[in-house]
């Protein structure tokens, strides 16, 4: 399977119809996160999945571990392939959320979705996290929370492309990275403040990459789409 997922960052269901269309030969996973799934509702995962997509639905849950561990049940239904939880939401949660999903895809009878731990948005530095009263770097952030996923039991982490050397040092080879804030070359950073290109990402040893404006907003999607998946394969 293709390693770059596609976030589908929309608020038409046509809108975000058209963009898998013109995307199809090339991409295999979209990511639907709050501001689609908000806009479009449960039609756009239906949508995807039609199509004969994967959705990773990425809605970062965070809350109590008995609320989020019926919470996830529905994306079990769904038969979502990977789904977001904050690892700063701590290991009860996770690992309750991870128990959740086990099961009710055995009581369900379909494939447990990838369950994935947000460690530090890409969005973020040493000064934000300050703000929020952690005062550690976001290395280091980054290996506690990535470190405790693994230990409750996750498939793996979203992390910025500068810590997969961190993570992959303490959790594993086995162990998910999934990549988000990648930005091809020449392409605007927004509001990312760690990126990587697409071909840095893959080299560093991330598993998938997350791509969402660069690819979206291009004049060109499938061009844009094609490029990456060539730098990804290389």
């Amino acid at each position: 399977m293709n390693k770059l997922i596609v976030s589908l960052d929309v608020s038409d269901i046509k809108e975000a119809e058209k963009l898998v269309n013109t995307l199809s030969g090339v991409v295999d996973v979209f990511k639907v996160g709050i501001f689609p799934f908000m806009a479009c509702g449960p039609q756009i995962i239906k949508m995807l999945q039609n199509k004969g997509k994967k959705v990773f639905l990425d809605l970062k849950y965070h809350d109590i571990p008995s609320i989020v561990a019926r919470a996830v049940k529905y994306a079990v239904r769904m038969e979502i392939w990977a789904l977001t939880i904050h690892a700063s939401g701590g290991f009860s949660m996770l690992r309750e959320t991870q128990k959740a999903l086990k099961v009710e895809a055995s009581a369900k009878n379909v494939k447990r979705p990838l369950l994935w731990g947000v460690t530090v948005l890409t969005s973020l530095k040493e000064k934000d996290l300050g703000q929020i009263g952690i005062n550690r770097k976001v290395e280091k952030q980054v290996k506690r929370l990535a470190l405790m996923s693994r230990d409750a039991g996750l498939d793996g982490v979203i992390s910025s492309s500068r810590e997969i050397g961190l993570i992959r040092k303490y959790c594993g080879k086995k162990f998910l990275i999934v990549t988000p804030g990648i930005r091809p070359e020449g392409s605007q950073i927004n509001d990312q403040k760690r990126t990587l290109t697409p071909r840095e990402a893959i080299k560093a040893g991330s598993d998938y990459l997350v791509v969402g404006r660069p690819i979206i907003q291009a004049k060109n999607p499938l061009a844009v789409a094609t490029q990456i998946s060539k730098e990804i394969k290389e």
